[in-house]
């Protein structure tokens, strides 16, 4: 089995080495970047599997390169700061960043999420496939989506969340039920990811003249997909 290889992106030298040095301790193949636009280069050069990714960066926020790092790819991303503050987690996990932790934190509790995350993230994997319901189209084996004939750019959880409402058309999917497809079953975060997730899903697959044409909220139980338009 192939040692797992994880990006480290940090401005500070100093706890860049340190945290080397200990992942490698436990087993991890470690690459760093000091900087945003660093990060970008070394991840497409390494492929991790999984990246620490703080929040303050000189040259790329690490906001912005979790964002682009969305845009094309499904790799887990732990978003790190030394701000304890909310609206960082909340920006992050809009983002799809899989988790969130702030410093300082221990050694043995940062590899455990590690290690949760990356199991979470290799059982999310499904066949492809197309799914319709009426005018949404959802093509897994393209990783496609077009509502209306025209194409929708999901970064891949708002995709899974879709494909799972799409697959469980017109009925509704509880909140715990959604979280286990597409997060996994040890998932120990705040459901707030979900609902973050689905605001941001709201807002590219449903309208906006303020009625839900597909995503609609069962109060207290989950969430169900309706097919209109």
């Amino acid at each position: 089995m192939n040692p797992i290889r994880v990006l480290v992106v940090d401005d500070e030298e100093a706890f860049r080495e340190s945290l080397r040095q200990m992942l490698t301790r436990e087993g991890f193949v470690v690459d760093l970047a000091a900087d945003g636009e660093a990060a970008l280069e070394r991840f497409t050069a390494t492929e991790p599997d999984i990246v620490l990714l703080d929040v303050m960066l000189p040259r790329m926020s690490g906001i912005d390169v979790c964002r682009q790092i969305r845009s094309t790819h499904d790799t887990p991303v732990i978003m790190v700061s030394a701000r304890n503050e909310e609206i960082d987690a909340v920006v992050a996990l809009e983002l799809g960043a899989d988790d969130y932790i702030a410093k300082p934190y221990r050694v043995r509790e940062l590899v455990a999420r590690m290690r949760t995350v990356l199991r979470r993230s290799s059982g999310t994997k499904r066949r492809g496939r197309r799914i319709e319901v009426g005018s949404l189209v959802l093509d897994r084996e393209r990783h496609e989506v077009t509502l209306n004939e025209e194409q929708v750019r999901l970064p891949p959880k708002e995709f899974e969340l879709l494909a799972v409402l799409m697959e469980r058309f017109d009925t509704v999917v509880s909140r715990a039920d959604l979280i286990e497809q597409v997060w996994g079953r040890d998932y120990v975060g705040d459901t707030k990811t979900l609902d973050v997730h689905i605001k941001r899903l709201r807002t590219k697959v449903d309208p906006g003249d303020g009625h839900p044409q597909h995503i609609v909220t069962v109060r207290g139980v989950g969430y169900k997909l309706l097919g209109r338009g």
